[in-house]
């Protein structure tokens, strides 16, 4: 069948029943400007037609919450009249497409979401997945991704202050690109984006519109890409970081001045989408005159100025007297502004071209009357990501060997150098710095703090999607407790393949399942976010990835944990909520084992408890270091803490955990993953005290000291150890020497 002969609404996306259901809200054929914002609109980017209903799980209120779902960024309360808002987004087709221009719009499409309810973005975090990185494909990604990133956030002020970045087979031709910002506003600035007030008036402004970007977030992430993606390379949009620093500073005066009625961004399906999201939320209708768009390009279609997705524009309601003081303030910032429409009554969108209608749409037909459909998820039989081939040097039963190895893993290394491309000092709020603590750590104006943790591993969700997600969001909480602060609400970007394959539909459910659970375990909402599917291709599906963005306080800034060992005859505790496996850990990775098909099962009780025994002990300045155990186990914790702060350490495997690791392989004590288990270090006394408080389910135990030069494991079978600088050099150079291997090839 040739193009000619496809049906457009087939050719735009839509099937054959959405199209038929089209026709019955209009009662007419659409024409080709409502038949255009109908299938961005009714896209699984906007719509959320194969998650919606399962999102409905996830808890959303709390008693720190301000502003949930629904809006453009959620807010909570920090305390001194202040809220944070903060939201995590995709944009992993745009960079499969072209990874600069990607991640880089990414970066500022997250930021717009968060000067969009009022607050002033002070943080960038990304969590970035990628193939392989001695894979050519992945190669050219990574560098070209990171460098989008370092060029927008450094541009416009904003420090990238943590992040994540993993290496999977998985994520070979679907590299993963998610972007976290927070912002700070007093309570009373804080802006919803619902139209109000029939007569106001819609003002668009900031960047002018073009062609660049058109379909393309909407598009993209509603298909799974092919081998004509470099086609696609016109439909990623194009970012100018300095005109988004006017955009910013523009909106934020306009919002201080009390100017404005509602905001809105301009993202993913442009126009159509903030004009009909905020007519929707209004509950009320608007008129667009298209021929009052500034445009870049002039002889631009109805359709085309309607679905652009050219970048750094706001959208606006503005009562009648205040346009002019609206447009004032925008030509101070050097930003163009126009006056494109009215707030209706109809409860219709209306697109206009020299007075003449061109578009008519009821707003619920556009917005909310997309069909939701209901999975048919089945877990699959037998595991359905190839195992990666053996990748260690190491016999496998030389753990002498093994640890360096692990540390210089791609997804063990130092991260310093992915990070020092980053600006993040700017602004002067940061007080824990990339590697210095589990999680980043901003200074609140009255001395208190917030941290932000990011988080996910595809490999642990892949092999059992509810635990592996459970343990997830308990990552990002443990790695809070490590700088002393309680969570206050968490985002989310749930990236998985193709919803419409049963067992891509059965992992969605699954991890949607196992995060409600452990944030009702937590008591911490889900404030908003985002879903990416459809991350696939002709390779197979990525790992199910959801990513969890959790936002915590601390009540001094002061006391912010951190990660290293400080100093010579501190105790050194372990606490162990849950005995650690070596089944989907980074160790069986490199050994090249398939993925078990399941996790063992935590107590989420006992896990939170580890947590608030951690966290409460940081906040009494008990600790001069805690660390969260994570990917290649104690052993890996143990020298990251000893390497962080330039000491040495031994400790005597036999205590750790008590009768949690009798019987085990030394390589599971040593290596083994799971959550519930950190490495902690202070006065021998208070850390004494700290084990003989713990309650049941709980195990805590002196294990060693802090002091010389060398890292040492004492276990049944006799002593390991291993000098800091054989340690150091591959934790140091592991990731280092492939980015150089990337930028010389």
């Amino acid at each position: 069948m040739s193009d000619a002969t496809v049906p457009a609404h087939r050719a735009l996306g839509l099937t054959d029943a959405e199209y038929d259901l089209i026709l019955d809200k209009l009662g007419r054929e659409p024409n080709a400007v409502e038949l255009s914002m109908f299938s961005l609109m009714w896209s699984e980017h906007c719509a959320y037609k194969h998650s919606k209903k399962l999102l409905g799980q996830l808890p959303t209120e709390g008693p720190y919450l301000l502003m949930g779902p629904g809006e453009n960024a959620g807010a909570v309360d920090v305390g001194d009249g202040l809220a944070i808002a903060f939201k995590v987004e995709s944009h992993n087709h745009p960079s499969a497409v072209e990874p600069f221009q990607g991640a880089a719009t990414g970066v500022g499409g997250i930021l717009r979401d968060i000067f969009a309810v009022g607050a002033r973005p002070i943080a960038v975090l990304d969590s970035l997945r990628f193939g392989e990185p001695d894979g050519q494909r992945s190669r050219y990604l990574l560098e070209h991704a990171v460098g989008g990133i370092g060029h927008y956030g450094n541009s416009i002020g904003v420090p990238t202050v943590g992040g994540e970045i993993y290496f999977e087979p998985a994520y070979e031709q679907n590299c993963l690109v998610n972007a976290m910002a927070l912002g700070i506003a007093p309570h009373d600035r804080l802006t919803r984006a619902a139209a109000t007030g029939p007569g106001n008036v819609l003002v668009l402004f900031g960047a002018l519109t073009g062609r660049d970007g058109i379909g393309g977030a909407s598009v993209l992430a509603s298909a799974e890409l092919g081998e004509d993606d470099a086609d696609k390379r016109p439909t990623v949009q194009i970012g100018d970081p300095f005109a988004e620093k006017k955009l910013l500073e523009c909106s934020l005066e306009l919002l201080d001045s009390e100017l404005l009625v509602s905001l809105q961004d301009l993202g993913a399906a442009g126009l159509t989408s903030s004009s009909s999201e905020m007519a929707s939320k209004g509950g009320l209708g608007l008129d667009i005159h298209v021929d009052r768009v500034p445009l870049r390009e002039p002889g631009m279609e109805p359709f085309e100025i309607m679905v652009s997705e050219s970048q750094e524009r706001m959208l606006c309601v503005v009562e009648p007297s205040k346009v002019d003081a609206v447009l004032a303030v925008c030509e101070k910032w050097e930003t163009t502004a126009t006056a494109i429409g009215e707030v209706t009554d109809s409860g219709h969108l209306r697109v206009l071209k020299g007075g003449e209608v061109v578009g008519d749409m009821p707003v619920p037909a556009l917005v909310d009357d997309c069909p939701l459909y209901d999975l048919a998820p089945e877990k699959p039989s037998a595991q359905i990501y190839p195992t990666a081939p053996r990748a260690l040097k190491a016999a496998d039963d030389d753990v002498q060997a093994i640890l360096p190895e692990l540390l210089g893993s791609a997804n063990i290394a130092s991260r310093l150098p992915v990070f020092e491309q980053y600006d993040w000092i700017v602004q002067s709020r940061t007080v824990r710095r990339p590697e210095e603590a589990d999680a980043a750590v901003l200074l609140l104006p009255d001395g208190a703090a917030i941290a932000v943790s990011i988080d996910g591993s595809g490999r642990r969700v892949a092999a059992d999607p509810y635990r592996g997600t459970v343990e997830a969001v308990f990552e990002c909480a443990a790695n809070l407790a490590c700088v002393g602060a309680e969570p206050l609400g968490l985002t989310n970007c749930l990236n998985f393949g193709n919803p419409e394959k049963p067992h891509v539909a059965w992992q969605l459910s699954e991890s949607v399942r196992g995060m409600a659970d452990a944030c009702r375990a937590l008591d911490t909402p889900v404030v908003g976010g985002n879903v990416s599917l459809y991350n696939e291709s002709g390779g197979g599906p990525i790992y199910p990835t959801p990513v969890v963005g959790m936002v915590g306080r601390l009540p001094e800034a002061a006391r912010a944990g951190r990660l290293g060992f400080s100093q010579g005859g501190d105790a050194i505790a372990v606490v162990r909520a849950a005995s650690p496996s070596l089944p989907a850990s980074e160790l069986a990775k490199l050994r090249g084992e398939a993925l078990p098909d399941g996790l063992p099962e935590r107590d989420q009780a006992a896990l939170r408890t580890a947590i608030e025994l951690v966290r409460d002990a940081v906040r009494r300045g008990d600790l001069r270091s805690a660390h969260d155990v994570a990917e290649g186990g104690i052993a890996v914790a143990l020298s990251e803490a000893a390497l962080a702060g330039g000491i040495g350490a031994r400790i005597d495997l036999r205590k750790v955990g008590g009768a949690t690791c009798q019987g085990k392989p030394l390589d599971e004590q040593l290596f083994g993953e799971g959550s519930g288990t950190f490495v902690l270090s202070g006065p021998r006394e208070l850390l004494e005290a700290l084990a003989a408080s713990a309650g049941d389910g709980l195990s805590v135990a002196v294990v060693g000291e802090v002091g010389g030069d060398v890292v040492e494991i004492a276990h049944e079978g006799g002593t390991l150890s291993w000098s800091l600088a054989e340690l150091a050099e591959p934790r140091t150079r592991g990731l280092a020497d492939r980015l150089h291997d990337v930028q010389a090839a």
